[in-house]
């Protein structure tokens, strides 16, 4: 069923998270989900278990944590989805780094993929026309 597929906002961060951190070390621990989500270590062994169940990771109690291969393609949707925003808020609005990159946080999860899909087509606009994007720009 599709449905259970739909993950919560912070369920894509979890996701995204391990994403990261597996394609940056090779691998990921749970504390160090925690650290970085800035959450207790039971809430990251609640949502690796829901990650788990809807198989976009495999997660067992003394595992290595390892993603599947529909979570590697919804963690890249998502991130996907993030760096159309913070491209669009940070060069081409021209909004400090930091902002552009926690709004685009907050946005990655709401967004419709029609709206996603005519931002990325207006930033590649933009890319290819820096005359015009500069017009943006404060």
């Amino acid at each position: 069923c599709m449905l259970e597929k739909v993950l919560s906002s912070s369920l894509e961060d979890y996701l995204e998270c391990v994403y990261n951190r597996i394609n940056a070390n090779g691998s990921v621990k749970a504390v160090e989900i925690s650290k970085e989500l800035n959450v207790s270590r039971a809430s990251v062994t609640e949502a690796l278990n829901k990650l788990a169940q809807k198989e976009y990771i495999n997660y067992g109690r003394y595992e290595m944590i390892s993603m599947t291969d529909s979570g590697i393609q919804k963690a890249k949707e998502i991130i996907n989805k993030h760096n159309v925003l913070q491209f669009f808020f940070k060069d081409v609005l021209g909004i400090e780094k930091q902002e552009a990159a926690q709004t685009a946080c907050k946005i990655e999860h709401i967004i419709d993929e029609n709206i996603l899909e005519r931002l990325a087509d207006f930033n590649k606009h933009c890319v290819s026309e820096p005359e015009f994007m500069q017009r943006f720009k404060k």
